[in-house]
C-alpha cells in the first residue's frame, strides 16, 4: 500500500503536496518524493525515510508551481532506495506517474520495453507506466493512458502528469484507493479522505476502471470505454481536527481515548432505526462472515453473539482463504464483509465472490463511498472518524457496536439489549480513567520477548487482538489462544520466563478460566490477568491484575480489550518504538 496525493490549482502545489503526504505516511514510509510541473518543466525531489526527510532536502528552494503529484511507499517491488522512490519518469523526464498497487505482468511489459531501446533505472514494475505512457502520447494525456489501461494486469491506482500539459493530472482506478476533492479554483487527487480534509470536504469516490481528467477548471471522470460519467459529490462528515493529535503523544492513544465517544457515536443510529434490513436475517442458510486482521477478530466476537440471537448458523473466515478455497454459496446465504477502509483487496475480492454467486452481502465498513460500501448489496457503517494509527483501537470496538447491534435487531425485545449497548460508552471511560495503572503494569514487561495471551467464549477473540497489539507495535512476539486448548500444545511453552495475560471476565467459562490459570501456575508462569474489578480470587491468582466495571458477559469484549490496547500501547513507546508506524505495515493492504 501507498500513498498518492495531486493538486491542480492556484496556490502553491508544494504545500499542498507535503501536508497531504503527512497524513498518508500511514500508507507508506520508507521513502516518499513529490513531481511538479516547473516552469515548463518537471521537478522532481524523492528522498528515502519518512517525509521529513522529502521536506528537509527541499527546504530553501524557490518552488512556485500549481501543479503536482506526491507519493509515499510502502515497497512491494525493488527495495527501499532514491532510485526506486515515486514518482517515476519516462527517459525524456517530461512525464512523472506515482502508483499505488501491482502491476502483475509488469516483467512482460519492461522486457518488450527494453527490446525496443527503452533503459530503465528502477526495480518497480511502476516505471513500466511511464514509459507506456510516453510511447502512446501524441499531444493528449487522457488518450495516452486510456490506451495504456487495457495493458495493464493487477490491482493499482496511479496518477500522471506531462510538461505539455502543464494544468492537467489524470489518474485511474483499478482495484486500489483513489478518490476526487472538489474545491473553489482547486481539485485533489488522493489515496484516501484524510489526506485532502484540510482543504475540502466535498469528495468524488472513484470506482475501478474510472478514470479522472484534474484541471483547475474541473473534473471529468470517464469510464474505461471513454464515456463520460455523472457522479454525485459526498460531503464527508469528518473535519481535519478528527485526523490531528489533540496533545496525545501518538494518534494510537488518541484513538484509544476516543472510543467511548467513537462507540456512542456508533450506536446511536443504530438505536434510532436508521438503518433497517428489508430482510429477516434469520431467513438465510448461514451467515459467513469475511475480514483480515483486527476486524476478522471483530468478526470472532460477533458471531458468538449472531449465532445466539438469531440462531442461524455462523461461519468466520479469513478473507484472503475464503477467496481461494471452493466454498459452496449462494443465494440462501449471508456475507458480512467487514473492512475498516473499505478497500481490503482480499475483503473486497471474496465479497464481490460471493455476490456473483448469488450471496447477499453486507458491508461494515468505517469509510463512506469506498470501494466494499459501494459494491455490496447494503452498508452498515461504523461513526469511528480517520483512524490515522496503523494499529486499529477505536475502529475494532465500533465494528463490535455494529455487530451486536445486528445480532439483536429483530428481535421483540431489541430496546432492552440496545438499553444495555447504550450504557457501555461509560464504562469505557471507567477503563480509561485506569490507565495509569495499566502503563504501570506493562512496564513491568518492556523486556520479555514472547507472551501468551488467553481467553475463552468471547474473551478468546479478545485475547487474539490482544496478541496482535503487542505483535504489530513492540516487534515482541506474541500468540492468542483459547484457553481451553493450552494443554493442547502451548503449555510447553509455560515457565518462569513467560508472561501469560488471560482475560477472564466472570462470564459461562469463568470457573475453567480460573482452572487454566492454575495450570500456568503450576508451571510457574506469570499472570497478568483482566477481569472484573474487585474479583479477588483472580487478583490472588495474578502477579498483575487489572480491573474492570463488572458488565453483561455478553458486552464484556467491550471493556476487556481496551487494558490490552494500552498495554501495547505502553511498552512500544517505552522502547522508544514509532506507535503510529510500525514497520513493515500499512493501514490498508490493498494488495494480496
Amino acid at each position: 500500500m501507498c500513498g498518492i496525493i495531486g493538486y491542480v490549482g492556484k496556490s502553491p502545489a508544494l504545500i499542498v503536496l507535503l501536508q497531504g503526504l503527512e497524513r498518508l505516511e500511514y500508507r507508506g514510509y520508507d521513502s516518499a518524493g513529490v513531481a511538479l510541473i516547473e516552469n515548463g518543466r518537471i521537478f522532481v525531489e524523492k528522498k528515502v525515510g519518512k517525509i521529513r526527510e522529502l521536506v528537509r532536502s527541499l527546504w530553501g528552494k524557490s518552488l512556485n508551481a500549481t501543479v503536482g503529484i506526491g507519493h509515499t511507499r510502502w515497497a512491494t517491488h525493488g527495495e527501499p532506495c532514491e532510485i526506486n522512490a515515486h514518482p517515476h519518469t519516462d527517459t525524456t523526464g517530461e512525464i512523472a506517474v506515482v502508483h499505488n498497487g501491482i502491476i502483475e505482468n509488469y516483467r512482460e511489459l519492461k522486457e518488450k520495453l527494453q527490446a525496443q531501446g527503452i533503459e530503465f533505472k528502477s526495480q518497480t514494475d511502476t516505471e513500466v507506466i511511464a514509459h507506456l505512457i510516453s510511447k502512446h502520447y501524441r499531444g493528449d494525456l487522457l488518450s495516452a493512458v486510456m490506451e495504456i489501461m487495457p495493458m495493464l494486469k493487477g490491482s493499482y491506482a496511479f496518477a500522471v502528469i506531462t510538461s505539455k500539459e502543464p494544468y492537467r493530472i489524470v489518474g485511474v482506478r483499478n482495484g486500489n484507493p483513489l478518490v476526487v476533492g472538489i474545491g473553489e479554483g482547486e481539485n485533489f487527487l488522493a489515496s484516501d479522505i484524510p489526506a485532502i480534509l484540510p482543504f475540502t470536504r466535498h469528495i468524488i469516490p472513484i470506482s475501478d476502471g474510472e478514470i479522472v481528467d484534474l484541471r483547475v477548471d474541473g473534473v471529468d471522470i470517464y469510464d474505461a470505454e471513454g464515456n463520460r460519467l455523472v457522479k454525485d459529490v459526498i460531503s464527508v462528515p469528518w473535519d481535519i481536527i478528527s485526523a490531528e493529535k489533540g496533545g496525545f503523544k501518538h494518534f494510537m492513544l488518541k484513538e484509544i481515548f476516543e472510543q467511548p465517544r467513537t462507540v456512542g457515536d456508533t450506536i446511536k443510529g443504530y438505536i434510532s432505526r436508521d438503518y433497517i434490513l428489508p430482510f429477516k436475517l434469520r431467513e438465510f442458510r448461514r451467515i459467513i462472515l469475511l475480514a483480515c486482521g483486527t476486524s476478522y477478530h471483530a468478526g470472532l466476537v460477533g458471531s458468538y453473539w449472531i449465532s445466539k440471537y438469531l440462531q442461524v448458523p455462523v461461519e468466520v473466515m479469513y478473507a484472503s482463504e475464503f477467496r481461494y478455497a471452493d466454498i459452496p454459496v449462494d443465494d440462501r446465504d449471508l456475507v458480512i464483509a467487514i473492512s475498516q477502509s473499505g478497500e481490503t483487496a482480499d475483503t473486497r475480492y471474496s465479497a464481490l465472490s460471493a455476490k456473483e454467486r448469488g450471496a447477499t452481502v453486507i458491508s461494515l465498513v468505517n469509510v463512506m463511498g469506498s470501494a466494499l460500501d459501494r459494491e455490496s448489496d447494503y452498508t452498515l457503517y461504523t461513526h469511528a472518524g480517520p483512524e490515522i494509527g496503523v494499529a486499529a483501537t477505536k475502529t475494532f470496538t465500533s465494528q463490535l457496536a455494529v455487530l451486536y447491534s445486528l445480532s439483536v435487531s429483530q428481535l421483540p425485545n431489541r430496546d432492552e439489549y440496545m438499553e444495555k449497548l447504550s450504557a457501555v460508552p461509560n464504562m469505557m471511560e471507567e477503563v480509561l480513567g485506569n490507565a495509569e495503572n495499566v502503563k504501570k503494569v506493562a512496564l513491568k514487561y518492556t523486556n520479555k520477548k514472547n507472551m501468551l495471551y488467553l481467553g475463552r467464549y468471547l474473551s478468546y477473540p479478545v485475547a487474539l487482538e490482544g496478541a496482535l497489539k503487542l505483535k504489530e507495535i513492540s516487534y515482541i512476539h506474541a500468540e492468542g489462544y483459547p484457553a481451553g486448548e493450552m494443554k493442547h500444545g502451548p503449555i510447553a511453552l509455560i515457565d518462569e520466563n513467560m508472561p501469560v495475560v488471560v482475560v477472564a471476565p466472570k462470564d459461562r467459562v469463568y470457573e475453567k478460566t480460573l482452572s487454566n490459570i492454575e495450570e500456568v501456575l503450576t508451571r510457574k508462569g506469570i499472570v497478568i490477568s483482566v477481569g472484573f474489578a474487585g474479583d479477588e480470587r483472580l487478583k490472588s491468582m495474578s502477579k498483575d491484575f487489572i480491573g474492570i466495571p463488572s458488565v453483561d458477559e455478553d458486552l464484556s469484549p467491550f471493556l476487556t480489550v481496551i487494558p490490552l490496547q494500552l498495554f501495547a500501547y505502553y511498552i512500544a513507546d517505552h522502547l522508544g518504538l514509532d506507535v503510529d508506524q510500525p514497520r513493515n505495515l500499512a493501514k490498508t493492504v490493498t494488495v494480496e
